[in-house]
């Protein structure tokens, strides 16, 4: 008991005297008075090393970091299953930039004795500390391979050595062998099944490969029998993976409860808050965060994105400057600010952000995947921008520039760039376009599908049903084929055909949600066939199973308030859809009639207004405009709202021309110029 009080006094003086003679510009050692244990000694010898790493760190003098080598070699040497010991060795080495000679140094130890399991280990942690950050971009395959070489050594002289099998799974699970990783830890499970650090690591191997019901069922196993906060997280992550939101909500609140100082467990369920469209929640939990990461910029993100859910545009706006402020530059940021300025119905603003966005990333190399995932979401979003605000020559440049990012982003330009000249109602360019296109990827099913349905538009309805008729199997897959097919005969006026395919795709097996664009397909057909009743059957299907379907809630909303019914119903379903799409030109339109009809001319021209500068080459929002100021008694206004109406009715796609429209409008025009030539003087005789 004396011995070992004496060598823990010595240690505990070596050590406390540490910083005083890190301060002084050379240190010296004082001799051991007594010979120590060698426990000892060896922790002697490594408190040395550090005061030496400390000089060496101030001053930078080779003589100090070859005497702190020295230093923890002899305490390695004493102690060799030293973890911290061999990490200190490891990290001076490194340090004093000796990596080299110290692979040479443990080489020829291990050519003298392969199995010298001391050596193994130090040139295993030398290799992983060459590594730097595991988990950033820049690792070496090289050095890869050797740390797993030296863990794999270590593994098999000792398999007691858990660190090292962790470390050894790890490094493959980094080398992408994840099987080699997952008989790892597999054989720690079955040597000891109450292992967490194993299951924590075999849980993130499954979630990698998306094999989530493993991790489930492993994670909720080991916490029947111990409860721990990292693994709740884990399974939180796990049943995130599955879509099953509100078990990951339970997983993630048990987390926080075990474990409430960990930020990361609050981050989970703030995020599956979110996903669950739980936006008072999910903002409460964000709110706390930022109160204690008052500079995470990925806080302000999110809060911005859920004030944006909640309508709340101004307190989004401000969170997502907060968010620029401590993260400028970063594409999630700028793309999640062009969307509120969409959303405030700044589109300039939108669309500079997003060019700028471009920009940046443009200056940057587009090798990686990720920063070419990153421009060709900023493309898309730019391009429909341009294209929503009628600069169909700037989004198709746009949607171009997308294309030449690769095969996968030039498929999706072309349909897009079809679209877009669809809605330009250039029908010439959209088929030559999707002509081209089907041309290059003959097989693909996107490609196939927005070709067929352009024919449609063209009248060509056959044709375009033949094109994806040969792509029905049999099975539930199909049921987008039929709607497809359905919109094509639609589009072709051919209504009972329509009909039939939507029946068809209505008819597969499946979850009733699956058919929400099938009702509504329906209650269009019907519509467009005057049937309301069935109409508006199936309109009230599609909002049983989503309440919150906008376009659902126009048509329905619509078609209610053209015929004069129900007018206080149809203008509450219009305003739900407005408050998901505050300038959606069709929705304002819809507004607008429906104030009409109960007699609200102001309230009228107002939404009426703002829906002809959203979509000004609407027939549509043209005439209703046109009808306000005739019942104003402004029919000069009303006549030129009315030809602007039929010009550009007779510059419709042959899908979109409505006969009974044009000569309505026809008639009122005719009455105007009637009842003008009634008031102007004919002279009946020469002065």
């Amino acid at each position: 008991m004396k011995l070992n009080r004496i060598a823990f006094t010595l240690i505990v003086a070596a050590l406390g005297g540490l910083t005083a003679l890190a301060q002084s510009p050379s240190p010296s050692v004082p001799p051991a008075q007594e010979k120590l244990s060698p426990r000892a000694e060896a922790y002697y010898n490594l408190a040395l090393g550090h005061i030496y790493e400390q000089q060496y760190e101030l001053t930078s003098q080779n003589e100090l970091a070859s005497k702190a080598i020295e230093a923890y070699k002899k305490a390695y040497a004493i102690d060799p299953q030293s973890p911290i010991i061999g990490e200190r060795l490891a990290e001076m080495y490194w340090k004093a930039q000796r990596v080299h000679d110290a692979m040479v140094e443990a080489n020829e130890i291990l050519k003298r004795d392969p199995n010298d399991l001391a050596t193994h280990r130090l040139l295993a942690r030398i290799y992983l500390r060459s590594l730097g950050d595991i988990n950033g971009s820049g690792v070496q395959t090289e050095m890869v391979s050797k740390a797993i070489a030296e863990y794999s050594e270590v593994h098999r002289l000792d398999a007691t050595d858990q660190e090292a099998a962790l470390w050894l799974a790890r490094l493959y699970r980094l080398h992408n062998e994840p099987d080699k990783a997952e008989k790892v830890l597999l054989g720690m499970l079955k040597d000891d099944p109450e292992n967490e650090a194993a299951v924590e690591q075999l849980t993130q191997l499954y979630l990698d490969e998306n094999k989530s019901e493993e991790a489930i069922s492993l994670l909720e196993g080991m916490i029947a029998r111990s409860p721990s906060a990292t693994l709740d997280d884990l399974l939180g992550d796990a049943y995130t993976q599955t879509h099953e939101y509100g078990k990951a909500e339970k997983a993630y609140r048990k987390a926080v409860d075990l474990d409430p100082s960990e930020l990361g467990h609050l981050r989970g369920l703030g995020q599956t808050l979110l996903s669950e469209e739980k936006y008072p929640d999910a903002l409460s939990v964000y709110q706390k965060l930022a109160d204690l990461m008052p500079d995470d910029a990925d806080v302000y993100l999110r809060m911005a994105q859920i004030y944006r859910e909640l309508h709340q545009l101004d307190k989004a706006e401000e969170s997502i400057v907060k968010a620029r402020q401590y993260a400028p530059g970063t594409v999630e940021v700028m793309y999640n600010e062009a969307m509120i300025y969409e959303a405030q119905g700044r589109f300039e603003d939108a669309i500079r952000v997003l060019s700028d966005a471009v920009t940046g990333l443009k200056t940057q190399s587009t090798v990686l995947p990720s920063r070419r995932r990153e421009l060709a979401i900023l493309y898309q979003q730019l391009g429909g921008l341009y294209r929503d605000t009628n600069n169909y020559q700037a989004a198709i440049y746009t949607f171009q520039e997308l294309g030449h990012l690769g095969e996968e982003e030039d498929r999706r330009a072309r349909m897009l760039i079809m679209e877009t000249y669809r809605q330009a109602k250039d029908l010439p360019k959209a088929l030559q376009t999707g002509k081209e296109a089907l041309a290059k990827y003959p097989i693909d099913a996107a490609v196939r599908a927005t070709y067929a349905l352009l024919l449609g538009e063209n009248q060509q309805a056959d044709e375009g049903a033949k094109l994806l008729q040969a792509n029905l199997k049999g099975t539930a897959a199909d049921r987008e084929l039929y709607l497809n097919i359905s919109q094509i005969y639609e589009r072709s006026h051919r209504y009972q055909e329509a009909e039939e395919m939507a029946h068809k795709a209505e008819a597969l097996p499946g979850d009733p949600r699956e058919n929400e664009m099938t009702w509504f397909l329906l209650g269009a057909i019907y519509e467009r066939q005057k049937q309301y009743d069935k109409a508006e059957e199936q309109f009230k299907k599609v909002l049983a199973v989503n309440p919150k379907n906008a376009e659902a809630l126009n048509y329905y909303g619509y078609m209610l308030a053209d015929r004069g019914m129900r007018l206080d119903e149809a203008r509450d379903m219009i305003q739900r859809a407005l408050d998901q799409e505050p300038f959606n030109g069709a929705y304002l339109d819809s507004l607008g009639w429906t104030y009409f009809k109960q007699n609200k001319i102001e309230d009228a021209e107002a939404a009426l207004r703002k829906a002809a500068e959203r979509e000004p080459h609407d027939p549509t929002i043209r005439t209703h405009l046109g009808d306000v100021y005739a019942k104003q008694g402004r029919m000069d206004l009303a006549a030129a709202e009315w030809e602007k109406s039929l010009s550009e009715w007779r510059r419709s796609l042959p899908a979109d021309l409505e006969s009974d429209k044009v000569a309505e409008l026809e008639k009122k025009l005719g009455q105007v110029k009637h009842r003008v030539a009634q008031k102007s003087p004919v002279a009946d005789s020469k002065p």
